[in-house]
Parts: structure tokens; sequence; C-alpha cells
């Protein structure tokens, strides 16, 4: 709780989302001077709207891999580091896609960001296109260690969108043993992109001293709402036109957030 709150001093936290446009690797790709010219312009309207912190995934990498490939490492490195050098006030962290968070603190380490997502940390889940997801939160904890990364926070999803639980449980059960297995902050989503937790979803997980944003589904009608029941959250859709974030979406949205 005390890492979480250094890093994010406000209250409710917006992190806002960088979704990266296709990375070298990828059929379409336009290269990475052009993805840091992306990210770094995403950057100036979440910094300038108000955002507490950034987030930058590999979004339109299809089809996403389990492992992320050497180009993508070296690339989300590049990216980072460029973010981090330019951000002015917001917080800047990493996710490679779909779920490689040892590559993702690799990335974080070397660029100088300061906090990780990770989808997968806990819970064992599978989805039809990848199957069951390797979660190891101790290796990833002693990796962190290694690489001399103790500084990059692990926010860590529990039961997240579009993947199905292996062995059901509560809620809460999940958010509790992300705690005892080292998460810096719990992560809750609705089920797909878009759709926000339920505010008694949220106040399931609460009270357990570990910080708990919402990861997906924020947008001005429910702010208020929600984030009076958690720590902050991380923002896309709602602020995306285009594929890129949106200035009057974002006013919109910390107008709600400010109250």
């Amino acid at each position: 709780m005390k890492a979480f709150k250094k890093l994010f001093p406000d209250p409710t936290p917006i992190i806002g989302m960088i979704h990266l446009p296709t990375l070298p690797g990828y059929p379409g790709s336009k290269g990475i001077d052009y993805a840091i010219r992306r990210a770094v312009a995403d950057l100036r309207v979440l910094e300038e709207g108000g955002a507490d912190g950034v987030l930058i995934e590999n979004e339109y990498d299809n089809p996403h891999r389990v492992a992320a490939a050497p180009e993508t490492i070296a690339a989300m490195t590049r990216i980072a580091r460029a973010v981090v050098q330019e951000s002015e006030t917001a917080v800047v962290g990493c996710e490679i896609l779909l779920n490689d968070p040892r590559a993702s603190l690799a990335v974080a380490a070397a660029s100088g960001a300061r906090f990780i997502r990770t989808d997968y940390f806990v819970d064992r889940m599978t989805r039809p296109e990848y199957g069951e997801f390797a979660i190891d939160p101790e290796g990833l904890l002693e990796y962190r260690s290694m690489i001399g990364a103790e500084n990059v926070l692990i926010l860590a999803d529990i039961q997240v969108k579009y993947a199905t639980m292996i062995e059901p449980r509560p809620l809460v059960e999940s958010a509790s043993l992300a705690r005892k297995k080292g998460a810096d902050a719990i992560i809750v989503t609705g089920d797909m992109s878009g759709d926000a937790p339920t505010v008694e979803q949220l106040q399931n997980v609460s009270g357990l001293g570990i910080p708990v944003l919402i990861g997906s589904g924020l947008k001005a009608e429910n702010a208020r709402t929600l984030l009076a029941e958690c720590d902050g959250a991380i923002v896309g859709t709602s602020l995306m036109e285009d594929k890129v974030v949106d200035a009057d979406a974002l006013e919109l949205l910390m107008s709600h957030v400010n109250r």
C-alpha cells in the first residue's frame, strides 16, 4: 500500500492508456519512430488533461503472443524510454501483451518505467485461442529482484476480463492471494474492454490492505460512483478516438473525477 501511495499520492489516481500502433515484426508496422511519435503525442494529451500516470501497451500487435518476441521487447524498451524522458508529470508504466510480465519488468528496468501491469498473477485461467496461462508470482518477484527492479511496482489483475477461471473462487480470495504473493495493487475488470466492474465487486475486495484499481469501463457517467469504492483507475477505451487519446473525452472524465 505504501509503495503505491508514494508513487501515486493523489487519492484517486487516473492512469491513461497509450495504445501503441503495430510494432516492428508485425505486418503493417510503420516503424519504431512512428510509434514513438504516437506515444509521445498521447503522453502530451494525458499530461495536459491531468492524468497521474500512463500505461504503454502494444495493443495493436495482432495476434498477440503469450511470450514476447525479441523485437517486441526491444521496441517496447525504446518507446518506453522515450516516453519516460518526455514525461513531465505522469508516472510511466508498461505491459507487453498478451501476458509476459518478466518481459514487462525487463522493459521497465531498462527504460526507467515505474510500474507494470500483468493480466495473470495468481489465478489459473484459460482462453480458447491461447490455452492456460502460466502463473508464477514467486518467480516473478525473484526475477524483479534479480534484475534490480525492486522499485518497479506490479499491478496485478485478478480474474481478468476475457478469460475463464479454471479453479473458480470468490473474487475476494483472489485479491487476498495477490496481496499475499506480493502484488503492489490489484486490478478489477468487467467481462470485456469497456465493461466496468460493479460496485459490489469493488466493495468485496476493499479493506484488504492493498490498493484496488478499476481496470476497465471507467467513464464520466460512472466515475463518481465507482471511484468512491476504490483507489484509482486505468482508463483506455472511453478516452480513445481513432486509436489515439481524445482531449475532450479526457477533460470530461477528469471533470467528474475532480468533483
